[in-house]
């Protein structure tokens, strides 16, 4: 089903990317009509007044007076005879006096027409009212997605994490969708009652006076059915034929329509709005916000994300599509020796078993690769399985995969087969790899044999994937190799400007690099914590590195440890000053200071310094901010000394905690700090705390669970703070 709705949500909008721009643009601007009415409407101070008042006054200053009209925002419209044409004021209601000249902008009535019905009448209208049928099924299906991505209700208002275009479409359906599905609901009633779809909401007219009575007319202001009608009931008011006493006047109100003798000031005939009159009129206001300035001021502001989701969805949508990949040589389930099965949302996971499928194949296996969800009751010839699931949401299972723990549980436990699950995901989410888990949790439940432990790849790491495929090989006894080749991005020319190297007196060399941020092409703005991407010369996957630095320095600065074999680090390591690299960026907005008043415990070991670094450099407010860090020896590897030195100094950094673990008088590790440092986490904790964590997998375990057991007496461990957007990791 969830597939099934994301393929129609996909669909839907490129059918009808057009129209609802349409809609959306000149809702827009038709929007902006009531914030404009209410700003010119003089309303203050009116509420206590009589319809006779106000109309009194009017005349008073226009003798001609043909009509007098009260928009839903309250302004009051003149229309009145000079030299022999009919003019229009907006008028004071407490004076009577002009305030300006009032005109219908034909802009704005062809955009009104252009709105309705595309200049096209009929045909136009059945046209706009398949957009706001398109619309509104646009915001049903999107607001399920969202609340699916979410993990339901309860999240609606929790962290949005995920790629940048996913983050912007979201965070925009998460403010729009309730707007989108009134401006659409409601258009498409209105458009349904004019097509004569739905019962016509026309309300009779009075009944026309069989007389009058005869005499001088009295005066405006004295007729006894104005004098008890207050000034906010009343919507038009058309005056008698100039001479003619059998004539009178014809009143519109909130609550009907009638008749008043313009020589005794009687209420002739009167006629209330029926029940459809009523809805429809509701309608149209919830529609236009007419009457609610603040619900026109809603709903423009939500229907002015519509080309902003538009862009980023089907942008998403061509993401998808173009990670599609074609199988061939696939073998039959049941003659197959080796079973691929694949979970994933947005087709990128299918990659990375295309790539497992093609090495098999070329170590003489017979491979049979499918989605999740079809799952076999049994595969005669199989010898081993391979499940390779990305985790949706908040936890949640990808729509290739919904159905597979269903078909698990249905098959009997003597068919099994050795098996092997690959989990892949974001440490940003604090579900990281959770349906993989359950998949994993799932199958030692039942007694399948494992090939391997459960292995997690974080942001699709092509260094994690081959790790795992070696080990993989070395099991299966087939000599192959995992390289996977994502497509290689563009990217700027950057020079390196300074390098300072740590670490070597205890072996762990780091070296501290800083680069100009070059001419041509030039790197899009970036802030500290976004990764760069860095291609090591003739290979096509990039390393990605925690930036220190934002573009407004005017350099990128990264921090690079030395690993034995590492292609990357060992290339980075051999730059000198003035060689140039191959880099772009990667947006890392999730990992970032709150931007309010709360505090913020930075904790890090090594290279995982960079961001942390960063964000207390750009610190200007002088926000709380602690930092937890650890190294080898203070004399050897202790990066940004006399800048934390500094920072302390100048209070952009509020508390300094170091762990040396070589350090011969207090030796230890950044966790230990923590486990010592448990009444002051505490108190920032309950201050509204938030913790940004970054470094090594080893050191983000030890990490969690030290917090784990500080913040134990406060009811409180790592994976609640996760859930509420409080504790976020970059994690390598």
């Amino acid at each position: 089903m969830p597939a099934m709705l994301r393929t129609f949500h996909s669909v839907a909008a490129w059918l009808a990317a057009l129209l609802v721009l349409v809609l959306a643009l000149t809702g827009v601007v038709l929007a902006a009509s009531p914030l404009i009415d209410r700003a010119q409407a003089r309303v203050s101070g009116t509420s206590a007044l009589s319809v006779a008042e106000v109309v009194g006054r009017i005349v008073e200053h226009y003798p001609s007076t043909e009509q007098i009209e009260r928009t839903p925002s309250g302004s009051l419209i003149v229309y009145f005879s000079a030299a022999q044409n009919s003019v229009a004021d907006r008028v004071d209601p407490i004076t009577g006096q002009a305030i300006a000249p009032y005109q219908l902008s034909p802009v704005m009535v062809w955009i009104k027409s252009l709105h309705r019905s595309l200049l096209l009448d009929t045909p136009g209208r059945v046209v706009s009212a398949t957009a706001a049928l398109m619309m509104l099924l646009l915001s049903l299906s999107g607001a399920v997605l969202l609340l699916r991505r979410l993990g339901g209700w309860r999240r609606l208002l929790g962290p949005v994490q995920g790629p940048l275009r996913s983050r912007i479409h979201a965070e925009l359906g998460r403010f729009a969708v309730l707007g989108l599905i009134l401006s659409a609901s409601t258009g498409l009633y209105m458009s349904a009652t004019t097509l004569g779809l739905l019962p016509d909401n026309q309300q009779m007219d009075p009944l026309f006076p069989d007389s009058v009575s005869i005499g001088t007319p009295a005066p405006v202001g004295q007729l006894l059915a104005l004098q008890d009608l207050p000034i906010g009931a009343l919507r038009d008011l058309v005056f008698p034929y100039p001479g003619d006493p059998a004539d009178v006047f014809s009143l519109r109100t909130r609550d009907g329509l009638g008749f008043v003798d313009q020589n005794s000031g009687e209420l002739l005939s009167f006629r209330s709005f029926g029940p459809l009159q009523r809805v429809y009129e509701f309608i149209y206001m919830l529609h236009t916000g007419e009457g609610l300035w603040w619900l026109a001021l809603i709903l423009g502001l939500t229907t002015l994300t519509v080309p902003v989701m538009t862009y980023t969805g089907l942008a998403i949508w061509w993401r998808r599509r173009a990670a599609l990949v074609t199988i061939a040589d696939n073998s039959p389930a049941v003659q197959a020796d080796t079973i691929l099965l694949v979970g994933s949302e947005g087709n990128t996971t299918w990659a990375f078993a295309k790539t497992l499928f093609d090495a098999l194949i070329e170590a003489g296996h017979r491979v049979h690769i499918d989605s999740m969800n079809a799952l076999a009751d049994s595969y005669p010839k199989a010898k081993q399985l391979f499940i390779l699931t990305s985790t949706y949401g908040d936890g949640a299972a990808p729509s290739s995969a919904q159905q597979f723990l269903a078909k698990l549980a249905r098959i009997p436990d003597e068919r099994s087969i050795p098996v092997a699950v690959l989990g892949f995901g974001d440490r940003q989410f604090a579900q990281f790899g959770a349906y993989a888990i359950a998949v994993k949790d799932e199958l030692d439940r039942k007694g399948w044999p494992a090939l391997q432990p459960l292995t997690l790849v974080d942001r699709q790491s092509c260094q994690t994937f081959s790790r795992w495929g070696q080990e993989l090989s070395n099991y299966l006894g087939s000599p192959f190799e995992l390289a996977h080749q994502p497509v290689r991005l563009p990217t700027s020319s950057l020079q390196l400007l300074s390098r300072t190297l740590y670490g070597e007196a205890v072996d762990a060399p780091i070296v501290v690099l800083r680069f100009g941020l070059g001419k041509k092409p030039k790197l899009p703005s970036f802030s500290a914590g976004d990764l760069v991407g860095i291609y090591p010369p003739e290979q096509t996957s990039a390393r990605f590195y925690s930036l220190a630095s934002c573009s407004g320095d005017g350099e990128m600065e990264i921090c690079v440890r030395q690993q034995d074999g590492g292609i990357c680090s060992n290339y980075l390591h051999s730059l000198a000053v003035g060689d140039s690299i191959a880099a772009y960026i990667q947006v890392n907005a999730q990992f970032r200071p709150n931007s309010e008043s709360r505090p913020s415990i930075l904790i890090g070991a090594g290279t995982g310094i960079a961001p942390l670094v960063g964000f207390i450099r750009h610190n200007q407010r002088h926000q709380l901010m602690s930092l937890y860090w650890g190294g080898r020896h203070p004399d050897a590897d202790y990066l940004f000394a006399t800048e934390l030195a500094r920072y302390l100094a100048d209070n952009r950094l509020s508390r300094l905690v170091t762990a040396f673990s070589r350090h011969a008088d207090a030796p230890g590790y950044v966790q230990d700090r923590i486990l010592t440092d448990g009444p002051e986490l505490r108190r920032l904790v309950l201050q509204g705390g938030e913790f940004l964590i970054c470094g090594g997998k080893a050191m983000s375990v030890g990490v969690q669970e030290a917090l784990n057991t500080v913040l134990a007496p406060l009811g409180i461990d790592v994976n609640r703070l996760k859930s509420t957007g409080r504790y976020r990791e970059d994690i390598y």
